[in-house]
């Protein structure tokens, strides 16, 4: 069994079957890629694995732990699907510093680590509103990593972010998988999955295919 395992996974909403029969085995120190069109499922599979809906027949194992049975969402996970939720009015470090204050696992140091590694300053007083959109991107991959999680799960990771930008998070992601986290990306830059993926998986439809 790997450390995420899912077994029939299926989600209807109405009569629409938005993922049908899911099958994955997936291990830690490994990045997979999900790639394929916008609305074939890949965002509503994410929000699946995070616990942010239940589907409607199959399970979601995570570390021998059935999700919506045995925990309601993964223990260890990091997470970027769509826009994140930031304050407008707290700095980047002011915001992570709220987020870290759920677990209370991470302290200072560690937040002010993560800010540097995506290429932010933690002393820097401009409020998320000011941000550019290659910055609240790097915030949400900051955010992402801080407390070392177990699962790693992005949804579109280097959205808004030039040249520099792309490789720094590729470079991040390389780094996150040798320290052992299961990483999951999906990602319209084929290039971030071709470069970056161990393992392939196409979405059409709501189905998954090993590529």
């Amino acid at each position: 069994m790997g450390y995420l395992e899912v077994t029939n996974l299926s989600k209807n909403i109405g009569q629409n079957e938005i993922l049908k029969s899911i099958n994955l085995n997936l291990e830690k120190g490994t990045i997979y890629g999900f790639f394929g069109r916008n609305g074939s499922g890949k965002t509503m599979l994410f929000r699946a694995l995070c616990g942010l809906i239940k589907p409607t027949s199959g399970t979601i194992t995570i570390n021998n732990k059935v999700l919506h049975r045995d925990i309601s969402f993964p223990e260890s996970i990091g997470v970027i699907i769509e826009s994140p939720g930031f304050w407008d009015h707290y700095t980047g470090f002011e915001n992570l510093k709220v987020l870290s204050s759920i677990k209370n696992i991470i302290g200072d140091e560690d937040i002010r680590k993560s800010l540097k590694r995506v290429g932010l300053d933690p002393d820097d007083r401009r409020i998320y509103k000011k941000y550019s959109l290659g910055m609240k991107q790097r915030l949400a991959i900051a955010q992402a990593i801080m407390e070392r999680p177990d699962i790693i799960i992005l949804d579109e990771p280097t959205n808004s972010l030039d040249e520099n930008g792309v490789q720094l998070v590729r470079e991040i992601l390389i780094e996150e998988k040798k320290r052992g986290a299961l990483i999951l990306i999906a990602s319209h830059n084929k290039d971030d999955i071709d470069i970056l993926s161990d393992v392939k998986y196409k979405v059409d439809d709501g189905s998954v295919i090993q590529s």
